[in-house]
């Protein structure tokens, strides 16, 4: 080696102490020592960039991990190799101009060695070191114009790289790859060296573009590419002919089309996400108490091979940053995000647009030149392997639930796909959870009727007074992945031999889109994180006044846990490890609760104006526990059912809780997954069974805790059964042919807002208009109600039975409430509506 290097010894080991006096590396995923290699095969060390620097770096991870140097050579047949290393371009001078690519002569060696010897195989393994992206520590600005690139770096540079950034090295071991296996194939040398070329090329590059992303050319470039597409030039032309045609209007569509092409088109700098990055640190620092992460390991293994889109659920402004800073922060390439128009405010959206953002309008509608524009867009994008961002859910929940998913960015992913399917696209949902949220008092102002809140740049200056303030842990996690292709070869399974899509999307297209949005948000849900806010959200806001004694509430908790954990909502969903003793003193400190000593036991309650904040942290994980609140809310007006009796009722609601709250259970798989509930709550002591009653389930004694216990899990669902009571009761109070869904949907979210201040429920998500509008389609897909030909709501008696069953789990007052409310006159339904008409239009 030293002869090679053309060093003796002292001076090797003098610039080996320097260097490690300034470098610290991060080694991402496995090290050297976790790769499973094959003691009996000489290991080989594949590296890309030809710098000393680099051997040493290798050399100190390889034996720290307890293997040998690559330094110290291996017997092949019919000689030695010196060194255990090689780089991808061919041996030449260490300074000078850069290399040229070519075939490395050990490589040559070691592939004539395996295919005239049958016995004798090689382990490459190759490793990717990266100057100044390592995410634990962070940089000077001038740090980041030397940080690592797409651009040919030579000795020189490499210098200073090495001095500026030696704390921030990134170094990643590829999975070994055999010599033997990659050349049987090969017809002769050459090409078995070409292979093997291409092959490390390929999973370089793919180490490269996961870590700070494609070699993306200039954003004027882009912009100029998309306006040569063959569908923006005849959306432009289509525009021309619709404005007289000629020269002049061609000139002011194509001007037209290029403004729009800018005003979408991010302009993602490096040095700005590595300064957005050390920003960040500094704002998570200030505002939460950690970020707890989980499953990311799901990216990592599907990022070298794959199109990755992120889809997470949409809770908060802090989504886009936090999922890009996480991203980043494990050593891949951040997304690029579409982002609403409404955040391309002065400077900001300047700023966005260099980390990432592109923005997109809230609607295409009567604008298909735009439409076209953003479309070729967002294919150059995903063409070109950048991962890509959006929420399905296309805004913020403002009830905590998931909101519906809209197709229109789906639908646009998977038309790029069917265009170009060489890169197979995979999309991770990604589940957000906070345990306090920072526009929390915003969404309950809009739940109360106040107008939505427009964002500008003095609204984001006053948002940084709540840096002061503590918003307590948030938890990612990180949902299964779900390949596009397989997808759409279970819904059509002839869509590689489709003809190229147009305007008019065919059936199986929009089904497999929807079915796409539903798995995405079944996949969001799988995904969450049970946290000690959610569980006692759940617990307090079951009672009438939001308040418990300490030791039922710790009760409480501790059995919320041992049901989730006797029955995990889903693989990947996560529950926190605290007992309820410790998320009780956990929500004291974050002051969501606060405490009122009292002689026979301290009682626990919420701040006033925090109760209703934190339905909101209740309905992220109600999905969790409404098929067992169900079980419970029917014992808690039921004293005995038999397992029959329970099967018939819950299949009677389980398809409005199931489109509601997106629970992941298909009808047939229901049966299966109460069983599991039923069981483990018979364990739990909360419900019994009588050995001589086969089959049949008991409530506890009235007067005991677990009686009380199980009703205050019903009450979690028992808000859901009352909207959707009310929604029923209206629509058979009113006759079948007499409102449309929007006039049932005005009438039940009026209705259930008077309910609301009758009987305090006093969480304004009670009344969302959404929920009903997804209840009313539910009752149309199941063949419940219908429409007539002037777009009035006809039913049969199904409709008026599934009412009639209400007494199985509402108590008398409640139901008699509803009815009474429902009981409404042709004027004053007339006049409720004509008023709802009025304000909407004011």
């Amino acid at each position: 080696m030293l002869k090679y290097l053309g060093l003796d010894r002292p001076f090797l080991l003098l610039v080996r102490k320097l260097l490690f006096s300034i470098v610290r590396t991060h080694v991402l995923s496995d090290g050297p020592q976790n790769l499973g290699l094959d003691p009996k095969k000489p290991v080989i060390y594949v590296l890309q960039r030809r710098f000393f620097s680099n051997i040493l770096v290798l050399d100190r991870e390889v034996t720290a991990a307890g293997l040998m140097s690559p330094l110290i050579g291996f017997a092949i047949p019919g000689g030695r190799e010196k060194r255990a290393f090689f780089f991808t371009n061919r041996d030449e001078p260490w300074f000078g101009r850069a290399n040229k690519v070519g075939y490395s002569l050990r490589l040559q060696r070691l592939t004539q060695a395996v295919r005239n010897h049958p016995d004798f195989d090689v382990q490459l393994v190759p490793v990717t070191i990266l100057w100044g992206r390592t995410p634990d520590k962070e940089s000077s600005i001038w740090k980041l114009i030397f940080s690592e690139s797409w651009s040919p770096r030579g000795p020189f540079r490499q210098f200073f790289t090495i001095f500026l950034h030696g704390r921030q090295t990134l170094v990643r071991f590829g999975q070994p790859l055999s010599l033997k296996e990659l050349t049987a194939d090969a017809e002769d040398e050459e090409r078995a060296l070409r292979k093997l070329a291409r092959v490390l090329r390929v999973h370089f590059r793919q180490q490269r573009e996961m870590a700070i992303g494609p070699d993306l050319s200039h954003r004027r470039t882009q912009v100029e590419g998309i306006l040569e597409a063959e569908s923006v030039k005849a959306a432009i032309e289509t525009l021309a002919t619709e404005n007289g045609g000629g020269y002049t209007a061609e000139q002011k569509a194509l001007e037209k089309a290029r403004e729009y092409a800018w005003e979408i088109a991010a302009d993602y700098s490096y040095p700005v996400v590595r300064v957005f990055h050390r920003f960040l640190t500094w704002v998570w620092t200030r505002l939460y108490d950690g970020v707890e992460l989980n499953n990311f390991d799901t990216v990592t293994g599907v990022a070298p091979d794959h199109e990755i889109v992120y889809v997470p659920c949409h809770r908060s402004h802090i989504d886009y940053l936090l999922l890009s800073y996480i991203v980043f922060h494990q050593g891949l390439m951040i997304p690029h995000i579409a982002a609403g128009a409404n955040l391309n405010l002065p400077i900001v959206g300047g700023i966005l647009r260099r980390a990432g953002a592109f923005f997109l309008r809230r609607s295409f509608k009567g604008n298909p030149l735009y439409g076209a524009v953003f479309n070729e867009y967002l294919h150059t994008m995903i063409a070109r392997g950048n991962p890509i961002e959006y929420f399905v859910e296309g805004g913020r929940s403002r009830t905590g639930r998931l909101l519906q998913p809209r197709p229109g960015m789906l639908a646009m992913t998977v038309q790029s796909y069917l265009r170009d399917s060489n890169r197979p696209i995979v999309f991770i949902p990604v589940y957000i959870g906070y345990e306090k949220l920072f526009e929390g008092r915003s969404y309950v102002g809009e739940l109360m009727g106040k107008p939505k809140q427009k964002e500008s740049l003095l609204n984001l200056l006053l948002s940084i007074r709540e840096l002061k303030k503590n918003f307590g842990k948030v938890h990612v996690n990180f949902g299964e992945p779900i390949k596009l292709a397989e997808l759409l070869g279970e819904s059509h399974p002839g869509w590689r031999s489709e003809p190229p899509l147009d305007d008019a999307r065919p059936a199986w297209f929009t089904q497999s889109v929807s079915q796409l949005g539903q798995k995405i948000a079944d996949g969001l849900n799988s995904a969450a994180v049970a946290n000690p806010v959610n569980l006692l959200s759940l617990a307090l806001l079951a009672t009438p006044r939001h308040a418990m004694d300490e030791d039922q509430l710790v009760d409480q908790l501790d059995g919320y846990r041992k049901l989730l954990l006797a029955v995990p909502y889903a693989d990947r969903a996560q529950l926190t490890p605290m007992d309820g003793r410790a998320m009780v003193e956990h929500c004291e400190k974050l002051r969501l609760i606060q405490r009122h000593p009292h002689a026979l036991g301290d009682v626990m309650h919420f701040y006033p104006e925090d109760a209703v904040l934190c339905s909101y942290m209740r309905n992220n994980v109600l999905h969790c526990v409404a098929l067992p609140g169900l079980i419970a809310c029917l014992f808690s007006r039921n004293t005995s059912l038999s397992r029959e009796q329970l099967g018939g009722l819950t299949r009677t609601v389980y398809p409005f809780l199931r489109a509601e709250l997106f629970l992941r259970w298909q009808p047939e798989e229901l049966d299966v997954a109460l069983d599991a509930y039923l069981a483990a709550l018979v364990n739990m002591g909360w419900l019994a069974t009588n050995p001589g009653r086969e089959g049949v389930y008991h409530a506890p004694n009235m007067n005991a805790d677990e009686y009380a216990q199980l009703n205050l899990l019903g009450q979690v669902v028992r808000p859901a059964l009352i909207r959707y009571f009310i929604s029923l009761s209206v629509l058979t109070q009113q006759g079948s042919g007499t409102v449309s869904s929007d006039e049932l949907e005005a009438l039940c979210h009026l209705l259930a807002q008077r309910l609301s201040l009758l009987r305090e429920f006093n969480a304004p998500e009670f009344f969302d208009r959404a929920i009903f509008r997804t209840f009313i389609a539910t009752l149309k897909k199941a063949g419940l109600a219908g429409e007539d030909e002037s777009s009035k709501l006809t039913f049969n008696g199904a409709v008026r039975a599934a009412a009639a069953e209400s007494r199985y789990v509402l108590p008398p007052d409640v139901r008699q409430s509803v009815l009474h409310l429902t009981r409404l006159d042709q004027k004053t339904v007339e006049q409720a509506l004509s008023r709802l008409a009025a304000k909407g239009k004011s």
